[in-house]
């Protein structure tokens, strides 16, 4: 299957890739402890907005950490406000939390910039960092502040898939903080969040 996610162009990379991606919406709940990963390393003043909430999984875990969360998304999912596209929307937030859609990561990047007052934190590949297209346009002009590395593997499921196996993919939060300075710390997540985690809902 042919892979169009990270490329501004449209253009094609020869690589496979999860199979919702290119068929139909791109739908993989993110697991508790990543999103507990995130909350434990950044701090998060005001509103957060979950843009796409997917049945509640992340922002179910935002609320129990005591945020104030508005949650929406493109498709419905039987959870937050449906039908709102985050890249067209006019809405804005202190905060923005989010696991793009893998097709949409670039478009979902300089959408946050925009709409965020304060901080927006993306979960994605750690190779995006890589393509001379990003480096020419996203980290020259906006660079995220931080960049926070998973130091375990997160697997992720499609919605009532069976659970097992390991994920070989490397995946860390990015951090864009309007507060910060306009260059980028790299920094590595403890190993633990799993384990410590484990038996928290992941219900997106």
């Amino acid at each position: 299957m042919a892979d169009r996610t990270y490329h501004l162009n449209g253009s094609f990379k020869p690589t496979i890739k999860r199979n919702a991606d290119l068929e139909g919406p791109d739908f993989f709940p993110t697991p508790a402890w990543a999103t507990l990963a995130l909350i434990e390393n950044e701090a998060f003043n005001g509103e957060i907005w979950e843009c796409a909430c997917g049945d509640g999984a992340m922002a179910r875990v935002l609320e129990r950490a005591n945020h104030s969360v508005f949650s929406s998304d493109l498709y419905d999912r039987g959870f937050g406000q449906t039908g709102l596209d985050f890249l067209s929307a006019d809405r804005t937030s202190d905060n923005i939390i989010t696991n793009p859609p893998y097709n949409s990561a670039e478009a979902f990047v300089q959408a946050g910039v925009a709409k965020s007052r304060k901080k927006f934190a993306l979960l994605l590949r750690l190779a995006f960092l890589e393509g001379a297209n990003r480096a020419n346009t996203i980290f020259k002009v906006t660079p995220p502040a931080r960049v926070l590395v998973f130091s375990e593997r997160i697997t992720f499921y499609q919605k009532g898939a069976i659970q097992k196996g390991s994920g070989t993919t490397a995946y860390a939060w990015f951090v864009w903080d309007k507060d910060a300075p306009n260059r980028t710390e790299l920094k590595w997540l403890k190993p633990g969040y799993k384990a410590r985690y484990s038996e928290s809902p992941s219900k997106n």
